[in-house]
């Protein structure tokens, strides 16, 4: 089966340019972490952009042809690289994310957008700008499903989702709306496509109360993180902060219910959301 960058021109693109930045960096003798130096950016983040993971941002391009002597091929390839369907801030962690050989996130307060549905999705973007025309709304829902698509794939990534209770019992869109969203993880999770557990009202306080957290591993670049606040967000490679959040997620595994049990209560509040539905 064909990986998915030989399927997507955008990331087969990356992953092409990227591996004439690993020819030009070892012809002038750099190591990763001289070449990130050079650019004001960390080893790992010259070796992201080298796996085809992170693009060569434009202002990195001209840097790259002086530092390399490549003429101006970086200048010319950052810039066509740079297009993208998404807003800029998530652009980087939409790509990333479609090359991850593992992600785990934390969800606070909504389903996260891998697992929404089309209604519970339109249903999100209409309040975060209630004043969208309809052809607005309807390209962000269509984006949110593609972007789903990775888990088409029978095992790959690994999807490692801990859901706050809070993300279960907002009823985003209505009753009927959740009932099928929640029926759409269930599926997702009886067919052991992906792992889910719940982090209950009852935990209290805890690692991450303040914040969303996501996870990404590569077969071929070091891991990343992303942080996110409205309009915009962080996608992070520095080893320290990224070994943090891993810790965080690990807390926050260990303080849901099992995988079992988050499945019963899955199941119990989709089955609630369909009673009030009929009633």
């Amino acid at each position: 089966m064909a990986r998915r960058k030989d399927l997507d021109p955008a990331t087969s693109s990356r992953a092409l340019v990227g591996e004439e930045l690993r020819h030009a960096r070892e012809r002038k003798g750099l190591s990763q972490t001289a070449l990130g130096q050079l650019l004001f950016v960390s080893g790992s983040y010259i070796g992201q952009m080298e796996a085809g993971i992170r693009r060569i941002l434009p202002t990195m391009g001209p840097q790259l042809d002086t530092e390399l002597g490549t003429g101006d091929f970086f200048t010319r390839h950052s810039k066509a690289l740079a297009k993208s369907k998404y807003p800029d801030h998530f652009a980087e962690a939409v790509e990333a994310e479609a090359e991850a050989t593992e992600i785990r996130e934390y969800a606070p307060t909504l389903i996260p957008g891998l697992l929404q549905t089309k209604e519970y999705a339109e249903a999100v973007f209409r309040a975060y700008n209630p004043l969208g025309s309809e052809a607005e709304i309807d390209e962000a829902v269509a984006l949110r499903l593609e972007r789903a698509q990775i888990l088409d794939h029978p095992t790959t990534p690994l999807l490692w989702v801990i859901l706050d209770e809070a993300a279960l019992r907002r009823p985003v869109g209505g009753p009927a709306v959740m009932a099928k969203n929640l029926r759409h993880i269930t599926e997702l999770i009886r067919e052991h496509r992906i792992i889910v557990q719940v982090l209950p009202f009852a935990i209290g306080a805890h690692v991450s109360t303040d914040g969303s957290l996501k996870l990404m591993e590569f077969a071929d670049a070091p891991p990343l993180s992303f942080v996110e606040a409205p309009d915009m967000g962080n996608l992070i490679d520095d080893p320290a902060t990224v070994t943090r959040h891993t810790l965080m997620f690990n807390l926050l595994a260990a303080s849901a219910l099992s995988p079992q049990e988050s499945l019963a209560l899955i199941e119990s509040v989709a089955e609630d959301y369909a009673h009030v539905e009929q009633h």
